[in-house]
This record gives C-alpha cells, sequence and structure tokens, in this order.
C-alpha cells in the first residue's frame, strides 16, 4: 500500500491567458509520483498568496474559491479512503481517473446498489411498484450484512465479485437470514441486475452469474377444494371480526386478489359495462401489472353486504379489512372451527380462485391469467399442472371404487 499521501494546489505562472491570469490545479503525489487535476478556474498570479491551506483575501472570488478547493481536497481523500476501506492498491493516476469518473474498475458495490434503489424510488408508481422497490431495498440489507460478515467491511468494489462471491451471498441467505431456497434465488436475482448494471458500464470485466447455475424448485400450492371451500361459506360465524375475516378471505376466493389489493380497492376500482355486469379494473400493488376481473354473485354479495359499514363509508372501500397480523390470527381460529386443515393465508384464496373457482371450471388458463395479472403465462400454468394432479389423483380414487364393485 502507498506510504506517502500529498494534496497541493497551484496555478501555472508561465502559462497566462489574455487577462493574465493563470489555471488553477490540484497536484496528487502519491510515492513521489504525481498527477494534476485541473480546475478549471483562473486567477491573477499576484492573489495566489496563502495563510495556511487558504488563500487569502475576503473578495468573493477569494472566498468562492477556498470554498471550491476544500471540496476538491474532501473528495480526493474520500476517494483514497475507499482504496484504503477497500484494501485496493493505488497510484495517484487511479485517484485522478476516480476523481474524474474515468476509473472503470473503481466502483463500490454496495454505492452502486444504492444509486440503483434512489433513481428505482423516484420511479415509483411511475415504472416500479412500491414492493419492487422494498424488496430490492431488503436485497442490498442482505447484501450489506453479508459483506460485513464474510468480508469484515462495509463494501467491496464491484470488480471483485466473481461466482464464489455469489454462492456464498445464496448460502448465507439460507444459513443466517434463514430464507427458503426460492426466497434466497429471488434475493440473488436481484443483486444480479446489479451486476448486470456494472457489466454494462464496464465497470467489471466479465460477468461473474454466467457460471451460475441454479433453478427454482416447483413449490405445491395450497388450495381449498369445492367442499371446503363451500363448508367456509355456509359456517355461522359469530363475532364481527371473525366475520369479516371471513367474508374478506372468501371474497379474494372469488376475485383473486392479493391481501394488499383488497386493502387498496376503492368504489373507482369498480365499473359496470353495458350488459350491466360489474367488474374490476386495477393494478396489482406487488408489480404494478394492470388486470381485469368480473366479479362473480358471490363477490358482489359481499361487496353489498358491508355497503354501509363504517369502516367502509369512512375510509372508500369496498369492504373492511382487518391489518394482516390480526386476518392471519383470525384465520387460523376459522379454519379451526371449519375443521380445515390447510393453513388460511389470503395466497392460499388467491389459489382457491385460480384453481377450484376458474380453471377447475374450464376457465382458459390465458384468462386466468390476465384476471391473476401474471405477467408470464408458465406462472399461471403452474395452476393448470396442479388441477392435472388432481385430476389423477382424483381417477385413481374412482378405479378402487370400480375395483370393489365387480
Amino acid at each position: 500500500m502507498p506510504s506517502t499521501f500529498a494534496i497541493l494546489f497551484y496555478i501555472k505562472e508561465y502559462r497566462l491567458d489574455k487577462h493574465g491570469k493563470a489555471a488553477i490545479y490540484a497536484r496528487i503525489t502519491v510515492n513521489g509520483k504525481r498527477s494534476e487535476i485541473s480546475l478549471n478556474r483562473k486567477i491573477l498570479p499576484s492573489k495566489w498568496k496563502f495563510k495556511g491551506d487558504k488563500l487569502k483575501g475576503w473578495s468573493a472570488e477569494i472566498q468562492e474559491l477556498n470554498r471550491l478547493m476544500h471540496t476538491v481536497r474532501h473528495r480526493i481523500k474520500v476517494i483514497q479512503e475507499k482504496f484504503i476501506a477497500a484494501d485496493e492498491p493505488y497510484t495517484s493516476i487511479d485517484i485522478k481517473n476516480a476523481y474524474l469518473h474515468k476509473d472503470k474498475k473503481f466502483k463500490m458495490l454496495l454505492e452502486l446498489f444504492e444509486e440503483h434503489n434512489q433513481q428505482m424510488e423516484k420511479l415509483i408508481d411511475v415504472e416500479f411498484a412500491l414492493g419492487t422497490y422494498k424488496r430490492y431495498q431488503t436485497t442490498k440489507n442482505h447484501l450489506s450484512e453479508y459483506v460485513k460478515a464474510e468480508y469484515l467491511k462495509e463494501d467491496v468494489p464491484v470488480r471483485n465479485v466473481d461466482l464464489k462471491f455469489i454462492k456464498g451471498f445464496e448460502y448465507f441467505l439460507k444459513a443466517t437470514k434463514n430464507c427458503n431456497h426460492n426466497s434466497a434465488l429471488k434475493y440473488v436475482n436481484n443483486f444480479k441486475k446489479i451486476i448486470r448494471m456494472a457489466v454494462a458500464h464496464d465497470w467489471i470485466s466479465k460477468d461473474p452469474f454466467y457460471n451460475y447455475k441454479v433453478q427454482f424448485k416447483t413449490v405445491e400450492r395450497e388450495f381449498l377444494n369445492k367442499e371446503e371451500l363451500q363448508s367456509l361459506i355456509d359456517k355461522e360465524i359469530k363475532g364481527e371480526r371473525l366475520g369479516i375475516v371471513r367474508d374478506m378471505f372468501v371474497f379474494c376466493c372469488f376475485t383473486g386478489l392479493a391481501y394488499v389489493d383488497v386493502q387498496n380497492l376503492s368504489p373507482n376500482d369498480i365499473y359496470e359495462n353495458k350488459e350491466g355486469s360489474l367488474f374490476i379494473k386495477s393494478k396489482r400493488s406487488k408489480t404494478d401489472t394492470g388486470f381485469t376481473i368480473p366479479l362473480l354473485p358471490e363477490a358482489v354479495s359481499i361487496i353489498e353486504k358491508y355497503q354501509v359499514h363504517p369502516k367502509v363509508v369512512n375510509t372508500n372501500r369496498i369492504i373492511p379489512v382487518l391489518s394482516n397480523q390480526k386476518s392471519n390470527a383470525y384465520l387460523k381460529e376459522i379454519a379451526d372451527r371449519c375443521d380445515i386443515k390447510k393453513n388460511l393465508t389470503t395466497h392460499l384464496a388467491r389459489h382457491t380462485f385460480a384453481t377450484t373457482v376458474t380453471l377447475t371450471n374450464g376457465v382458459p388458463i390465458e384468462t386466468v391469467g390476465k384476471m391473476l395479472g401474471h405477467k408470464n403465462l408458465r406462472t399461471t400454468q403452474h395452476y393448470a399442472k396442479i388441477i392435472d394432479k388432481k385430476v389423477m389423483e382424483d381417477m385413481d380414487i374412482l378405479k378402487k371404487k370400480l375395483k370393489i364393485i365387480s
């Protein structure tokens, strides 16, 4: 590592312009080797007099130059400190290039991630959903913890990211942050976007993700069958809060909406077509993808039930919705009362809409995907596989029954 470092401001008195002024430069010296940076300012040589590290005088020109030199000195020192913190060898040319943003190798990973997230934050509701921004923030926080734990540093140069770093981050997410396989890969994919940015800007020579080959695991999604859904609808629920949560869950089963989308649903999102049928038209909070859902009679009856409910009237919403935490707690109690062994969540309700309510009843998979707000048909096709598996299981049961008869 360099042992000597100095910053000096000077003028080139031998090269004056037509007004007799000389250009001002900052000289960076590292281990006796120099480089210079122009401040794009000029001054009369007669005024180039210092007291300590500042120019003498109180004129506006002198005060402005003193502020500029202070800023330049500070920026150069910050760059030097970054090299030291990253344990990176450097020269005066390296510092100059970093100052002028010409250094392609010197870009810090978490600094780049933060720049990305700040830009994304400004585009919330324009190009990105709030949920997407939050997931990138969480990814950055996890990555920061990984760098501190594994490398004992606050940040690392982006050019130091390699396959070992990526696999280490994946392991950290699973072992330390208790992420399941698919959740860990989602965070890694967010990280991958940042690295692709670095590759595009030539801050890193090659894509370290090139040889990273990991697949998402197929997860069997639970849903309510027809009998379970009917028992939930028919069950007499005592207690207003339990009733509200049950109705909210059933509403999700017949619309496919996620919890946050039901929570945000207002009368402005309900439309009526020429035939008098009602439908919801809005965007998913998670992905900012638009969707249109024709309202089934079961969903309409729930909306009508709560039209004059104080919480609906006061908040300009469609149905009253409790907090997510309270809703999940009440759903467990409702499942017990209905003797349903599955973990009731609004995600399960959404899966129920995709399977039991729509696909099982012959609604085309493309239509289901559009109602769910899926960007990719492959996401919806997973539900079709669930239905196919259920058909095979039901037919196996039928075969056994037929054997008994014969």
